[in-house]
């Protein structure tokens, strides 16, 4: 028997179709009921409660209890990036379930990806900070340099606060969509937030699409200009 990680057993809970679902369905960032995944999944809230417990088992999601309700989300961060790299990795290899077809374009303009965002916008801001000097990157690793951290604290971002989460402060993630990077991390999150908190953007409740105003995505644009 080979030692090492048995990527084996990763694909293989992955790999089933109910699966696949229940965890695109997280993806959202939203915690999610059994009979609402069932409902994602296509299968019945008995089917779906063992995948849940297959899932749960290998780690790749979470659950808590609220009342006489349990609530599911992915374990963290690491499985929605491995999750979004086989997305981009299906698309780019024309492994597509349905054809995208216009009433995508939203979902591929920007969207949730677990907590930061993704799509064309969230390539946007990793482009305009690498372009910008403010993330420094290499095959290894993505940081802030130091004019990125003036930068990030001006914009309202404390980075006292989400320096003292455990997840990587940056981190680069492959967007499905555009089969290029954009920013993960407590970093990514934050901008998110703060995108939200400015009134800029908006999640569309029920959908990963986040909406721009005309006004926050100029704003946007312009601070990456």
């Amino acid at each position: 028997m080979k030692e090492g990680p048995d990527i084996a057993l990763l694909g293989s809970l992955i790999g089933d179709p109910a699966r696949a679902n229940i965890l695109t369905a997280l993806m959202s960032g939203k915690a999610l009921t059994a009979t609402e995944l069932a409902s994602e999944a296509g299968v019945t809230v008995q089917t779906t409660s063992s995948h849940l417990k297959k899932l749960e088992d290998g780690g790749l999601i979470k659950q808590r209890k609220q009342g006489r309700h349990r609530y599911f989300n992915l374990s963290d961060e690491d499985v929605s990036g491995v999750l979004e790299s086989m997305m981009g990795l299906a698309a780019k290899r024309g492994l597509l379930r349905v054809q995208i077809g216009p009433k995508d374009a939203a979902l591929r303009k920007s969207r949730v990806c677990y907590n930061h965002l993704a799509g064309d916008l969230g390539v946007t801001l990793y482009d305009g900070l690498i372009a910008q000097g403010h993330l420094v990157e290499d095959e290894e690793y993505v940081d802030l340099s130091d004019s990125g951290i003036a930068f990030v604290e001006q914009f309202g971002i404390e980075l006292n606060t989400i320096n003292k989460s455990r997840r990587p402060l940056c981190k680069s993630c492959l967007d499905w969509s555009s089969r290029r990077t954009h920013l993960a991390g407590s970093l990514g999150s934050a901008f998110l937030e703060r995108f939200y908190a400015l009134k800029w953007a908006r999640r569309i409740e029920g959908s990963r699409v986040v909406e721009f105003s005309p006004k926050g995505e100029k704003q946007f644009l312009q601070m990456l200009a």
